[in-house]
């Protein structure tokens, strides 16, 4: 189901977004009814809706309705907070004020480990990476094409095809030669697992030249979704997905306390 303000949304509401396509959102991972990075989640709701919208959201209503969602549930699941504004269309954008709403919606999580992931890199770099907004048909077709080619998904590089950046949904870390972990200093999304481990000490941010991928040890994906997921493959390197490295970010990730609305 999909609510706004706890009531299930109309179409004539969701058409906005199937139409105009002008919003932005974060999915997270629910346990047991909390949430690993929960603050990090409404804080990317929060300061994506200045640049976005050019308005404040309502904190309290913002935690309030992610609670309310959450209520009572058992088990794991995805949920996705989606801002918009239905009244927003190509016509009117930029010339009112917006009053923009949050669509809940929820999905199952996948079962068990889930498969290492074999991916190419593609030159692209994303609208605005620093925000997660709702264009995603660039990364998603691109996600496409390296499926129907044999891959898992993709991993992008710079324009000038220099330096490794982020995957499709998903930041990148490696496993250097000596066991350190190593994030792309790039133009990215701050994904909340990352930042996470980051915190937690795992925080080398430097420039991951595609020549040197295949000098790296280990190489993973990270989002709220999936957690920590290892790469056995970019392009014609190959990763061993049971680095022990690995299994200690898994670990370190599993055991950050979660927080509950």
């Amino acid at each position: 189901m999909a609510t706004i303000h706890g009531t299930e949304a109309t179409a004539a509401q969701l058409s906005a977004l199937a139409l105009t396509g002008y919003g932005h959102f974060t999915s997270m991972h629910v346990e047991e009814g909390a949430v690993r990075g929960l603050d990090l989640h409404i804080e990317r709701l929060i300061g994506n809706a200045r640049v976005v919208f050019d308005v404040d959201l309502d904190r309290d209503a913002l935690v309030s309705d992610i609670r309310a969602a959450i209520a009572g549930s058992s088990g794991s699941y995805t949920l996705r907070v989606t801002v918009f504004d239905p009244a927003i269309h190509l016509g009117n954008l930029g010339t009112v004020t917006a009053q923009p709403v949050h669509l809940i919606t929820t999905r199952p999580s996948g079962t068990g480990p889930l498969a290492p992931l074999r991916v190419r890199t593609v030159v692209f770099q994303r609208d605005t990476p620093e925000m997660k907004h709702v264009g995603l048909f660039s990364p998603l077709h691109l996600r496409f094409a390296a499926k129907r080619a044999g891959f898992d998904d993709v991993l992008f590089t710079d324009p000038s095809s220099t330096n490794v950046s982020e995957g499709s949904t998903w930041n990148i870390g490696f496993v250097t030669a000596d066991g350190s972990v190593l994030w792309p200093d790039a133009p990215v999304l701050p994904g909340v697992t990352m930042t996470l481990l980051q915190a937690a000490g795992m925080h080398d941010v430097r420039t991951v030249p595609v020549d040197q991928i295949g000098e790296m040890r280990a190489a993973f994906a990270t989002n709220a979704s999936i957690g920590v997921r290892p790469i056995s493959m970019i392009d014609d390197h190959g990763f061993d997905p049971d680095d022990p490295v690995i299994t200690d970010l898994q670990r370190i990730y599993a055991a950050t306390p979660a927080q509950r609305a």
